[in-house]
């Protein structure tokens, strides 16, 4: 069988983006001098400034329980299907007569009773899937069952700024999620600020090995691809420096996940106004023994988010949208853990933020065949909530495929 070799000179700029090239990234890896690219670093460090409102998205991948997130204690069904991982009402941070946070999230507590945080109830689409992969591509394309190659947050950077600028959309991360894949922009992508290196092929490492050098470029895809690397490259310098600058009194608790990298970059002057970072590694798939994980976990994340809005500076102008692919089954499992399920909850916090509860509430008695709640919310209705109330867009049609009307949830 012979391999067909990619060829940079006969290539369009569409081949290029299928190639790979569209997605040139820094990760953990090895390490690049920051003065190679200082005066570039220092050139787009004076130019990014305070550029209108941010949004930041917190994927809880693996399918966060909500049901012993935000926790129904004022509800007997939730204790009747739940006999031993129902959390006792007296663990329970209420927050009402009818519902109250795990025992751990301290920081959701806060935020909800200052009136800086929105959940909203029985966010879920037609026809669930059940697989982590096939559900989150769902979520990250805002386009179930319909294969869309573009992410929903990188088609609302394109909407924003087609002509796409430099630094616009950064994904934190092992790898650049789906979410984030543009038609246009090429995502800043890094997951160790201090560990970088340009991701590339073998067919590519002499065209990026000269990008310091070559200045000029005959060939449009050859320009195209220099001016990528380019802005990889000095984009890299940029957080580096940032993460190097940054220092925080703040206490994130024990893990601060990646929100304090969006922090530093931030605090940097980033002309960065989408943000995308994750809780990794299918964290809350919690099938088995879930109680005193499931409660770790949340401590973690609702310390880190109430911290990361306490840290920023710019505090007004940044709202963090916290989602997970799905919930999980109504009853508990033999294993004293929780299977795959379909509605969840979705949180949206921030200072601009008007709190409280919005969506209808899922009945715990009315499930499906499978006895997973029936969703109430399509969850492209928050999606469109951040696009246009938040973010300032008019039509969402375009980005989200479709009509999905907002929460009035912004002051």
């Amino acid at each position: 069988m012979s391999t067909k070799r990619f060829s940079f000179s006969r290539a369009s700029r569409r081949d290029l983006l299928r190639a790979g090239m569209y997605g040139v990234c820094v990760t953990a890896g090895g390490s690049l001098p920051v003065p190679v690219f200082g005066q570039a670093a220092a050139q787009l460090a004076a130019q990014a400034k305070a550029d209108g409102k941010i949004l930041v998205v917190l994927e809880l991948s693996g399918g966060n329980d909500g049901l012993n997130t935000l926790v129904p204690y004022g509800d007997d069904a939730y204790y009747k299907v739940r006999p031993n991982l129902g959390i006792p009402k007296k663990e329970v941070r209420s927050i009402d007569k009818h519902f109250g946070f795990s025992g751990g999230m301290a920081g959701f507590e806060r935020l909800y009773k200052d009136g800086k945080l929105a959940i909203v109830h029985g966010c879920g689409y037609e026809n669930p899937s059940f697989s982590h992969f096939t559900s989150m591509a769902y979520w990250h394309t805002a386009a179930p069952n319909s294969g869309e190659e573009y992410g929903w947050v990188g088609r609302l950077a394109d909407t924003m700024a087609p002509a796409a600028p430099p630094n616009f959309l950064v994904n934190i991360g092992a790898r650049q999620s789906l979410a984030v894949r543009s038609r246009v922009h090429v995502p800043v992508v890094f997951d160790d600020p201090n560990k970088f290196t340009q991701e590339k092929f073998y067919e590519e490492k002499e065209v990026l090995g000269a990008v310091s050098e070559e200045r000029k470029a005959d060939n449009p895809s050859r320009r195209f691809l220099l001016d990528t690397a380019r802005s990889a490259r000095d984009a890299s310098a940029l957080v580096q420096q940032a993460w190097s600058k940054y220092h925080s009194p703040v206490d994130y608790g024990i893990t601060g996940l990646d929100l304090p990298k969006v922090a530093a970059l931030i605090d940097a002057g980033m002309p960065t106004r989408l943000y995308y970072t994750s809780y990794r590694n299918n964290a809350f798939d919690t099938h088995v023994f879930q109680n005193d994980t499931h409660k770790r976990l949340l401590t973690y994340a609702s310390d880190a988010v109430s911290a990361f809005l306490e840290r920023i500076g710019r505090a007004d102008e940044v709202v963090v949208m916290i989602f997970s692919e799905f919930g999980r089954r109504v009853p508990e499992n033999v294993n004293l853990g929780t299977d795959h399920g379909t509605a969840n909850l979705m949180f949206v916090a921030g200072k601009q933020v008007n709190g409280g509860q919005y969506g209808t509430i899922p009945s715990l008695t009315k499930l499906d065949a499978g006895d997973n709640l029936i969703y109430t919310t399509d969850f492209r209705r928050v999606y469109a909530t951040m696009i246009e109330k938040w973010m300032g867009l008019e039509d969402t049609s375009k980005i989200l495929k479709g009509e999905f009307d907002p929460f009035d949830m912004f002051a």
